[in-house]
């Protein structure tokens, strides 16, 4: 179980953190805050970078925090935020199926993310290692389960339309 739950983690980890490092610095063919921070734009984040910002931020630090199995449910719980506020903005207009810009891939790092804040990131992690035990009953993991979903949904209802170009009057 113990070498399971790390597969997973360096799987979900490494890929929710490389998302993130597109956003923040361009690797791995993204765009960086700059390209990032006008795609945000479009979905009505204004101010764009600083949305971009954000998001990578959530990406990368709960794709590492899982990695290293440090935090409990705090890695999880932005890797939630970050995905459901995906699936609100972008792809749940274009169905499930991933194949049509869908939310299938979204939901399952979604569902991933809630396996492990509820079983534990194993042996092989720094939380072992230390003997740490970061938000360790059930009822603190919903707390910050829920916390992280309802930021990513609250994310959805700040986005605002761009200004229409209001135009004069001719006589």
């Amino acid at each position: 179980m113990d070498i399971a739950l790390l597969i997973v983690r360096l799987i979900v980890g490494l890929a929710m953190a490389a998302h993130g490092a597109q956003k923040l610095f361009g690797w791995f063919g993204g765009y960086g805050l700059a390209g990032t921070g006008g795609f945000m734009e479009t979905l009505g984040w204004r101010p764009g970078q600083l949305f971009a910002l954000g998001a990578g931020l959530g990406e990368l630090l709960g794709g590492l925090l899982i990695v290293l199995g440090v935090g409990g449910p705090v890695g999880p719980a932005l890797v939630v935020m970050v995905m459901i506020a995906a699936i609100l903005a972008v792809h749940l207009p274009k169905g499930f199926w991933n194949s049509n810009g869908g939310y299938e891939v979204n939901s399952m790092y979604v569902a991933l993310a809630l396996a492990l804040a509820f079983v534990g990131f194993g042996a092989y992690s720094v939380d072992r290692a230390l003997g740490w035990w970061v938000l360790p009953d059930q009822g603190q993991i919903w707390i910050a389960l829920a916390i992280g979903a309802a930021l990513g949904v609250i994310n959805n209802f700040i986005r605002r339309p761009a200004p229409t170009a209001v135009k004069a009057p001719t006589a």
